[in-house]
C-alpha cells in the first residue's frame, strides 16, 4: 500500500447543524472508510446523529458541482474561473452603474454560518455590494431573538443560553431539542443532558402543539394552540410578578416586590422599566387566556410556581414561538422570565459564553442597527443591514426606482425556505442577471445565469465560529482540512476574494487590499480573546495549542458575565422596550376575538435526518419511509370524512399543495404538522437523490404579507388551513 493509500484517521467537528459532535473520520486514500462519534471530544462525549455520517455522501456526491456553470440556451456548460469570476464581476458592476446601488441584492443561506470563508469574506462581500437589498435566512428563523437581544442587552449576538448541565428545572416552549440538537443553543448529546436534569431530582416541562421527541423523554408535556404562546408567557410574567410566593430558601435572595418575583441582586441596580413591565402586563391572567392557549388555569398557575420556586430554571423558546405572528413579543417574554425569576445570568439559569475568539460586547461592530432604513414597496425596517426576505419577490418585480434587477445568493435555497416561495420562484426569471455560489443546482440556483461552486467543506480547515458563541460550555477547536483540494477548485472565501477584487476592478479600484485567509484571521483574534494567555485563571489558547489538540480543548462551564459585558450605552438591562408595546394591544384583541370552532392550524417540524432543505440529496438519509407527511388528530380527519394514509389537498389563503396525511395521537385537535424544506419536485433543479424524495413545500401555503410586524419574521406557525378530502 503506497504512503498516499495509508488509513488514517481525522477528528474533526460535524458541520452540518448546530451541535458541532466531534467525529472520528477514517480515510483510506480519496475514500472514507467510516464516520463515528469521537469518544475524546469534551463537548459531544462520542454522540453523533445519522446526518454526520452522511458527510462522505455530500464530499463525494456525484450531482456536485466542481466547476464554474453558465447558463446557455442548449443547457449549463463549464467555463473556467477566469471567464466566470470576469462575467460575473462585470454583470453586477454593469447592474450598479445602470441603475444604482440598490439594483443588486444579496441572500444568504443559514449554511453559511457552518463555514468560516462564508461567515467572513461572505460578509465582507456584501458590504462591499452597497446595496440595502441584504437578505437571509435569519427573518425565516431566528431573527426575533437577535432583535431582542440587541434592544435589551446592547448586541444582537448577547443571547444568554440556557445552562442546561446545572438547572433544576427547565421549560421549553416552541422548541424539540432532540431533533434540533439545540439550535440556537449548541448542545450536543441533549437527551442525556436532559436526563441528567431529571436524575440529579429536576424537571423537564415541554408546551407545544404537538407530543414532539423531546416531549418523549420530558417529565411534562403541555399542549398550547399554534400563536398562542405569547399569551402564556405574558400570563407567567404577570403571576410572578403579582401573585405566585415561594417559601424562604436558603439562597441569597434579591429585591423583591409584590407576589414573589426576586431579581439576582448584581442585576438589580441595572434593571431598567421593570414597573412599566408590570403594568403593561396587568390584563393577562389565567382565566383571561385559558380558552386562547388551550391550558387550564391550573395548569398556568402549576408552571409559574414551577418557574419561580425551583432551585434554578431557564426558559428557552426556539422556532415556534419566533416564527410566528407575536415572534418578537415571546422572545422578549423569555428574557424577562429569566429576569424574574432571578435565574438571568445565574449558575442553572441563563449565562452568556466566554468564547476562545474575542467575545461580544461594548464597541462591537456587529452589535447591530434597526430601521436606518425600509423595503421599498412595504417600507418594512431592516434589521442589522437585512430586510425581510419576505420581500424578495415583490422587490424584484415592482418597477421603479431601486427595483431588484440582479441578484447574488450563497448557500441558500430561498425558493423552499422563504414565505410563499412560489413567488419568488415566479419572480427569479425576470431578473437581468443572477449569480449563485453554491454546490448544487437546486430549486433556487437553476434560475440563476451563473453557479460558482466552492469546493467541499472537508478540503478547508474551520473554525466555528458563531457557535462557540451559543455553546452550553465554553469550549473550542480548529477543524483540520481531511483532504487536500483540487487545483480547478476554489474555497468559498477565494470566490468571494476574487468577485471582490473584479468588482472593484470594474468600479476603477485597483488599490484594494484583500482579506487574510479566515484561518489567518481566527489566529488573529485569539489573541484578542479572554484566552490569550493575559489571565493567570485561564488557559492560553492560539493556533499551535489548537493544532495539538485535535479533539478540542473543554474551556469550563459557562459563569456570570453579563454587566461587565452589558453593550447598552446606559450600562442598563433594557426591560421595557417601547417598539412591542403595540403589540400587547393588539394580542389582547387576539385573544378577545377567539372563538372555539372546528377551525385547523398548520405548524412545521424537522426531522433528525435532515437541515431544513439540505442533506436532501443524501440516500441514506432520504431512503425508507416517505417522512414528508402531513400530521393530525384522528379526529380532525374523521370530521372530514378521512382515514388517514391517503393523499389529501391541505389548502391556505395563498397556496394548494397535495400531500398524504397521517393519523397522530401526538397531535393537538385542531393542529396539523408538515415538515420543512420539501418541494424538489420544481422542474430545473438537478439534485437526483432529493427529486426522488420530492416531498411537498410548506412555504407554499406560507404568506409573504404576512409577518411578525415588530422584526419582519416570516410567520410558519399557527398558518389557518382546510383539508380537502380527493374523491
Amino acid at each position: 500500500m503506497s504512503a498516499d493509500n495509508l488509513r488514517r484517521t481525522h477528528y474533526r467537528a460535524c458541520h452540518l447543524c448546530e451541535a458541532i459532535c466531534g467525529l472520528a473520520i477514517v480515510t483510506e486514500g480519496e475514500e472514507i472508510i467510516s464516520i463515528k462519534g469521537d469518544l475524546e471530544d469534551p463537548f459531544s462525549r462520542g454522540y453523533i446523529c445519522p446526518k454526520a455520517i452522511a458527510i462522505q455522501d455530500l464530499h463525494s456526491d456525484p450531482d456536485r458541482l466542481h466547476q464554474p456553470q453558465l447558463k446557455t440556451p442548449t443547457g449549463w456548460q463549464s467555463i473556467s474561473w477566469d471567464e466566470a469570476f470576469k462575467l460575473a464581476s462585470e454583470k453586477l458592476a454593469s447592474c450598479q452603474s445602470q441603475h444604482g446601488n440598490d439594483s443588486l441584492a444579496f441572500y444568504a443561506g443559514n449554511p453559511g454560518i457552518h463555514n468560516i470563508g462564508h461567515m467572513i469574506h461572505g460578509v465582507a462581500f456584501s458590504r462591499l455590494l452597497r446595496t440595502r437589498n441584504c437578505f437571509s435566512a435569519s427573518s425565516c428563523d431566528q431573527l426575533p431573538q437577535q432583535l431582542i437581544a440587541y434592544w435589551m442587552y446592547g448586541h444582537q449576538f448577547m443571547m444568554p443560553v440556557v445552562d442546561i448541565d446545572h438547572t433544576d428545572f427547565y421549560l421549553i416552549i416552541g422548541a424539540n431539542p432532540i431533533v434540533s440538537n439545540g439550535s440556537m443553543m449548541t448542545v450536543p448529546d441533549v437527551k442525556n443532558r436532559l436526563k441528567a436534569i431529571q436524575q440529579r431530582g429536576g424537571r423537564v416541562v415541554v408546551i407545544d402543539p404537538r407530543y414532539t421527541e423531546t416531549s418523549a423523554v420530558a417529565d411534562e408535556h403541555i399542549f398550547i394552540r399554534p400563536g398562542a404562546d405569547a399569551a402564556l408567557l405574558l400570563t407567567l410574567m404577570n403571576l410572578i410578578f403579582d401573585e405566585i410566593k415561594c417559601p424562604p430558601e436558603p439562597l441569597e435572595q434579591g429585591s423583591t416586590s409584590g407576589g414573589g418575583f426576586r431579581l439576582a441582586p448584581h442585576l438589580a441596580p441595572h434593571l431598567s422599566g421593570l414597573e412599566e413591565v408590570a403594568q403593561s402586563v396587568q390584563e393577562f391572567t389565567p382565566e383571561a387566556v385559558a380558552d386562547y392557549t388551550g391550558l387550564k388555569t391550573e395548569q398556568i398557575r402549576r408552571l409559574a410556581e414551577q418557574l419561580m420556586c425551583a432551585k434554578t430554571s431557564a426558559v428557552y423558546g426556539r422556532m415556534g414561538v419566533s416564527t410566528q405572528t407575536f415572534g418578537s413579543l415571546c422572545q422578549w417574554a423569555v428574557q424577562m422570565l429569566n429576569i424574574l425569576t432571578g435565574n438571568l445570568d445565574r449558575v442553572g439559569g441563563t449565562l452568556l459564553t466566554l468564547p476562545a475568539v474575542k467575545a461580544v460586547g461594548a464597541g462591537d461592530r456587529q452589535a447591530g442597527h434597526y430601521g436606518k432604513w425600509h423595503s421599498r414597496v412595504r417600507n418594512l425596517p431592516e434589521f442589522s443591514g437585512e430586510l425581510p426576505a419576505a420581500v424578495m419577490a415583490e422587490e424584484i418585480t415592482e418597477k421603479g426606482e431601486g427595483q431588484i434587477r440582479a441578484l447574488v445568493t450563497s448557500a441558500g435555497n430561498p425558493v423552499l425556505s422563504t414565505p410563499a416561495g412560489h413567488e419568488l420562484e415566479k419572480a427569479l426569471p425576470s431578473l437581468d442577471f443572477m449569480l449563485s455560489i453554491d454546490p448544487y443546482i437546486n430549486e433556487t440556483t437553476c434560475h440563476a445565469d451563473l453557479i460558482l461552486p466552492p469546493a467541499s467543506p472537508l478540503v478547508s480547515e474551520h473554525y466555528d465560529l458563531l457557535l462557540n458563541r451559543l455553546a452550553v460550555r465554553n469550549t473550542t477547536r480548529l477543524n483540520p482540512a481531511i483532504f487536500e483540494k483540487k487545483p480547478d477548485e476554489r474555497y468559498d472565501w477565494e470566490i468571494f476574494e476574487q468577485l471582490s477584487r473584479g468588482l472593484n476592478e470594474a468600479r476603477g479600484i485597483t488599490d484594494s487590499q484583500p482579506l487574510p485567509p479566515p484561518v489567518d484571521l481566527i489566529e488573529y483574534w485569539l489573541t484578542q480573546g479572554a484566552y490569550n494567555g493575559s489571565s493567570e485563571l485561564r488557559p492560553k489558547v492560539d493556533l499551535e495549542t489548537l493544532r495539538s489538540h485535535p479533539h478540542g480543548i473543554d474551556l469550563g462551564a459557562l459563569q456570570p458575565s453579563l454587566i461587565e459585558r452589558l453593550a447598552t450605552d446606559d450600562k442598563k438591562i433594557h426591560c421595557f422596550l417601547a417598539p412591542l408595546q403595540a403589540e400587547i394591544p393588539r394580542l389582547l384583541k387576539a385573544i378577545g376575538d377567539f372563538k372555539r370552532d372546528d377551525a385547523l392550524s398548520l405548524i412545521g417540524r424537522r426531522h433528525l435526518r435532515s437541515n431544513n432543505s439540505w442533506m436532501h440529496n443524501s440516500y441514506r438519509l432520504v431512503k425508507g419511509k416517505d417522512r414528508c407527511l402531513l400530521l393530525a388528530h384522528p379526529q380532525d380527519l374523521a370530521n372530514h370524512d378521512i382515514s388517514g394514509g391517503e393523499r389529501v389537498h391541505l389548502v391556505s389563503s395563498v397556496g394548494r399543495i397535495t400531500v398524504t396525511v397521517r393519523a397522530s395521537e401526538d397531535m393537538m385537535p385542531g393542529v396539523l404538522s408538515l415538515p420543512h424544506g420539501w418541494g424538489h419536485h420544481r422542474s430545473g433543479a438537478k439534485c437526483r437523490i432529493a427529486a426522488q424524495h420530492a416531498g411537498v413545500s410548506f412555504n407554499d401555503l406560507s404568506d409573504s404579507q404576512d409577518l411578525d410586524p415588530v422584526s419582519g419574521t416570516a410567520i410558519f406557525g399557527g398558518i389557518a388551513v382546510s383539508l380537502e378530502k380527493i374523491s
